[in-house]
């Protein structure tokens, strides 16, 4: 295989191992966070409606950090500048 081939194999390993190693955090974030809703729930179920709307902003923003490792991965796999670099050589 020549150089290329190697380095395009070498971006697809990377990839794959950032977005599954980049949603790992945001998954046990959002597990947390709905456990303890629960729990704040089971306490005090007439502030359902602030513990709800709270919830759901903070897993919005949690949501929001797995979006962007997947886009930066994109980027990477997609629009990487090393391989315009290895394509002029």
């Amino acid at each position: 295989m020549n150089d290329i081939s190697w380095f395009a194999l070498g971006s697809t390993v990377v990839v794959a191992l950032a977005i599954g190693i980049g949603v790992v955090g945001p998954a046990f974030a959002m597990g947390r966070a709905i456990s303890s809703a629960l729990e704040a729930l089971a306490r005090q179920p007439e502030a359902e409606r602030s513990i709800m709307r709270t919830l759901f902003i903070g897993l919005a923003m949690i949501e929001s950090l797995a979006i962007y490792v997947l886009v930066i991965a994109l980027i990477i796999l997609f629009r990487n500048p090393l391989l315009e670099y290895l394509l002029k050589s």
